[in-house]
């Protein structure tokens, strides 16, 4: 594929078909719909977590906490991402508003307001999967044409993937970006982050930046960005992986079985692909999050353009084509 062109599909969004299909051959699917109202009791003991960490290193070497940060944080850090991803599909409490307070709570220790307003984004992404101008999960046009195909350019991008999903917003429509809860969510964060750098030593500070940059970027667990929409093996568009890291991840590498049913909590989202093994198991899945992050890195072939949009535009290559390696 050529740097500076996304790929484009004629098929419709590719989950709803295959969920009906599923449920056909599978009506026992619908028993795992439901909350999981224990999330909480993870949000708050990662939440204690950090914070706790935090003020054990905040005399530290600036390496030393980096340290801790790469190793202990990142993991924390993307385990309460993952949690306030389950917020945001209202898979802990029957009440919105409870969710969305929940889902702040697990923001609490990511130093960026962003529960919210990932709520918003992303339950768009479901729903209009690869069209540019909705699903915020595709870089921007400019994004993906800096970064390009360089190695250090895209291990830069991953270190700093928060700064560009904040970005993000600009080439997306239909979206009502501020609301009472977007600034409640940002005076809850800031709140404590005031805090964090009035009452403790400027490690902790680091630590939590760092855990989650780390969580995102440049760490097994920030390749998990990469293995959900990027094109690896077309047409197909959405990648499950199943591997040793969804113990502590509370198994968001089940990703096509998430997509394919949304409604389903994260306790239970390995059932749905042990009862329609018959269709998952065909489909191309990544096995390492480590080995996804070297290749991501360093294949010149992989690019922030490697996915589908379904703009259709003419400058856009065809699924066909990239499978065939044209």
């Amino acid at each position: 594929m050529a740097v500076g062109t996304f790929l484009r599909s004629e098929a419709g969004e590719p989950h709803r078909e295959r969920t009906r299909a599923i449920l056909r051959a599978h009506p026992e699917i619908r028993r795992l719909v439901g909350r999981h109202p224990a999330t909480i009791g993870y949000i708050v003991a990662l939440v204690v977590l950090q914070f706790g960490i935090a003020f054990l290193v905040q005399a530290l070497a600036w390496w030393k906490v980096a340290l801790v940060a790469y190793l202990v944080g990142a993991f924390a850090q993307h385990g309460l991402y993952v949690l306030m991803h389950e917020t945001n599909h209202d898979l802990v409490f029957k009440r919105r508003a409870w969710n969305s307070l929940a889902g702040i709570l697990a923001n609490l220790a990511s130093v960026i307001p962003s529960s919210v307003s990932f709520q918003r984004y992303h339950l768009k992404h479901h729903t209009f999967q690869g069209v540019y101008e909705l699903d915020g999960d595709i870089a921007s046009q400019w994004e993906a044409r800096l970064v390009g195909n360089s190695a250090l350019r895209k291990a830069l991008w991953m270190l700093f993937l928060a700064v560009f999903l904040s970005l993000r917003p600009a080439h997306l429509r239909e979206m009502r970006h501020v609301c009472r809860w977007t600034l409640l969510n940002i005076a809850v964060v800031f709140a404590a982050d005031g805090l964090v750098l009035g009452l403790l030593e400027p490690g902790a500070f680091l630590y939590l930046t760092l855990s989650m940059a780390f969580s995102l970027g440049l760490h097994p667990v920030g390749a998990r960005w990469i293995q959900e929409h990027y094109v690896f093996h077309p047409p197909q568009e959405t990648y499950s992986y199943y591997g040793p890291l969804n113990l502590i991840a509370f198994n968001i590498g089940y990703h096509n079985e998430h997509h394919d049913f949304p409604a389903v909590p994260w306790n239970r989202v390995p059932e749905v692909r042990r009862i329609a093994a018959e269709w998952y198991e065909p489909l191309a899945c990544h096995r390492s999050w480590t080995r996804l992050l070297f290749r991501f890195v360093f294949d010149p072939r992989v690019t922030l353009f490697s996915r589908v949009d379904r703009r259709n535009r003419g400058a856009a290559v065809p699924l066909a084509a990239a499978a065939s390696g044209k």
